[in-house]
């Protein structure tokens, strides 16, 4: 079975930096698109980055582009992200998923074949 664990979320004033790690276990890591999400209570799960299973391809939304860095290392089946110049307003619950290499056709949640169970990032203003 396939687990995701994430670590690094936390406190950051705002403008501040968090590095978010994701740690998979179970079935084969650098076979699977990697992706990061965020949620916010009521609102639908926000795609944030996603890197493809040998790390060449990334792809970031607008709202994150030149501020956010994702990257995987899959000798230790890790995932991180790098978070920059963050604000108050992307205070939320970050999650990682793993998925097929089709999911870089929509990088919808649903596309997502496993997630873990979130880490809260909170930044002060």
């Amino acid at each position: 079975q396939v687990q995701l664990v994430e670590s690094g979320g936390g406190l950051v004033q705002a403008g501040g930096s968090l590095r978010l790690s994701c740690v998979v276990s179970g079935g084969t890591f650098s076979s699977y698109a990697m992706g990061w999400f965020r949620q916010a209570p009521g609102k639908e799960r926000e795609f944030v980055a996603a890197i493809s299973g040998k790390g060449g391809n990334t792809y970031y939304p607008d709202s994150v582009t030149g501020r956010f860095t994702i990257a995987r290392d899959n000798a230790k089946n890790t995932m991180v992200l790098e978070m920059n110049s963050l604000q108050p307003e992307v205070t939320t619950v970050y999650y990682c998923a793993a998925g097929p290499v089709t999911w870089f056709l929509s990088f919808k949640p649903d596309g997502m074949d496993f997630w873990g169970k979130g880490t809260l990032v909170t930044v002060s203003s």
